[in-house]
């Protein structure tokens, strides 16, 4: 298995298909964020910026964004979509050096990519005092279970599974899901907050393959079986399929002092 840097930098040889394939964020999603900060926020920095999905939402509101992501054909991808305003810095979140503080830092389906060791003294060091940190993303799923348990039964021989597990082990049925819970044991942040925004969309079969093409767990396997796999989805599908794709967001602000 690939190691979590090597997975992370794995979505570069698959960066227009990210871009094609994966929702974007809606503005109930910044709305969330902004009423949580409680007064304007003017920068932002982003972990993992990918092919910015969550940046074109935060700079298209008139936030000056930094979005940082390592891979550079993510970022060629995302500077053809984004506004002028943003700045781009080829670097994993471990090689930001402190300096400059930001009024947010937010991560989109990125965050679990970072090494656990000093994350939130890291994140803590980008922040103004009583600035907010923002981590949001979650699974795209078939909304009908027995749709669902057919792809699960066609996928199977391939893969067992194609979700990332909770990186602190956290189980699917707690209130808190992580970052929250790691959050809440940090001395670096306050009022942690947890919400969902629900999110149904409905795509055809071949966009829910390509974007199971981005999925980090397929990208791991050959390329002979991930085809095979891909393949034996396809069959089980109908030509339209509803997707539950809600974003589940977890808020922090750092504390004073």
């Amino acid at each position: 298995m690939l190691g979590m840097s090597a997975r992370a930098l794995s979505f570069g040889a698959i960066a227009e298909a990210y871009e094609r394939f994966r929702p974007g964020y809606p503005d109930e999603l910044l709305d969330l964020v902004m009423t949580y900060a409680g007064r304007p926020v003017r920068t932002a920095l982003e972990i993992g910026a990918g092919t910015g999905k969550a940046t074109r939402l935060f700079a298209g509101h008139g936030v000056m964004v930094t979005a940082t992501e390592p891979d550079p054909a993510m970022l060629a991808e995302l500077s053809k979509a984004v506004p002028t305003h943003v700045t781009t810095v080829r670097a994993a979140f471990e090689d930001l050096q402190p300096g400059e503080t930001y009024g947010l830092v937010y991560a989109a389906a990125a965050l679990h990519w970072t090494r656990p060791e000093d994350r939130w003294s890291r994140v803590a060091a980008l922040l103004e005092p009583e600035g907010v940190f923002a981590s949001f993303g979650g699974p795209v799923q078939l909304a009908d279970p027995a749709i669902e348990e057919s792809v699960r039964a066609a996928r199977a021989p391939f893969l067992e599974s194609d979700e990332v597990p909770s990186p602190d082990g956290t189980a699917p049925d707690e209130d808190m899901q992580w970052p929250g819970t790691e959050l809440q044991r940090s001395p670096f942040f306050i009022d942690v907050q947890q919400a969902v925004v629900r999110r149904r969309l409905t795509m055809n079969a071949p966009d829910y393959v390509g974007y199971l093409s981005t999925v980090s767990a397929y990208l791991q396997l050959p390329d002979a079986r991930r085809q095979q796999a891909y393949d034996a989805i396809t069959a089980v599908l109908p030509g339209t399929v509803e997707i539950a794709a809600d974003i589940i967001v977890h808020l922090a602000r750092r504390r004073a002092g």
